[in-house]
């Protein structure tokens, strides 16, 4: 996300559960995945966001999405992890990926209203992987 003037924070609520939204202009919506998975394990939802990001069709999916959108993107490095993803002892933090392939599409804010936020596009693949 760029400058801080352009950003717009809201609120959804789905299924009772409020998801926080932050907004790019009006085009580029960021939704939290912590929130949304929190409809799954309320107590360690980071630990949901997790398993996410250790399949292999998540992987796919998120360099695809990165390819299509974001020109600084770095194939090689995600052709790298696409390699490892599925097997037992791949892990991956959407902070590593997104700091290693210089990824646009997850980003992980620290402190208060935290947590891991995906463009719209990947939020709604993470919540139908969720449900």
């Amino acid at each position: 996300m760029s400058n801080a003037s352009n950003i717009k924070k809201d609120t959804i609520t789905a299924k009772g559960f409020t998801i926080q939204v932050y907004t790019e202009d009006f085009r580029n919506d960021y939704v939290s995945l912590t929130d949304i998975a929190r409809y799954k394990n309320k107590e360690e939802p980071n630990v949901v966001v997790a398993n996410w990001m250790r399949n292999y069709s998540t992987i796919e999916y998120l360099g695809i999405w990165e390819r299509l959108n974001n020109p600084n993107f770095k194939p090689i490095e995600f052709e790298g992890f696409l390699k490892e993803a599925g097997s037992n002892a791949f892990t991956l933090s959407p902070k590593k990926w997104s700091e290693i392939t210089n990824a646009i599409g997850l980003l992980v804010k620290s402190g208060r209203g935290g947590g891991t936020y995906a463009h719209k596009d990947i939020a709604f693949k993470f919540a139908a992987w969720i449900s």
